[in-house]
């Protein structure tokens, strides 16, 4: 059977690299799959879970903004940030969903309501990446 590789990459680090049978992404405009043989694909990534199946289980990766790029066999993943289950601070997730709850609670004026909402956003969903390990 054919199989992808898959490539995600930080500014900072290759996070993964590895053979795999499926990939699912958050893109910018929903989420979206990719199976070998895939046709050539972009799309923008949002904020979420990246699901890769390998040897028929199924793994996560957290990323946060960033591009997929899909073409022959490979899928390369260019994210903003990408970290891996064991990778993930939960502490430091659960500390920052605590802050942003805080900022969106008091709804001031003077406080940037779309990026308070995306700091919660990613923390929940670090945190939700952390336990489907």
């Amino acid at each position: 059977m054919a199989q992808l590789l898959l490539e995600i990459v930080t500014p900072d680090k290759l996070v993964l690299s590895n053979s795999v049978d499926y990939v699912g992404a958050p893109g910018l405009l929903g989420e979206f799959g990719i199976l070998p043989n895939h046709i050539p694909f972009l799309s923008a990534l949002g904020i979420g879970s990246l699901m890769y199946k390998m040897s028929g289980k199924n793994h996560y990766v957290f990323v946060s903004g960033g591009f997929a790029e899909v073409s022959g066999n490979k899928v390369t993943v260019l994210a903003e940030v990408a970290e891996k289950p064991e990778d993930i601070d939960v502490e430091r997730a659960r500390k920052a969903q605590e802050r942003a709850k805080a900022r969106l609670e008091k709804a001031q004026e003077n406080i940037d309501f779309a990026r308070a909402q995306a700091a919660l956003q990613r923390s929940i969903l670090r945190m939700k990446v952390r336990d489907a390990a």
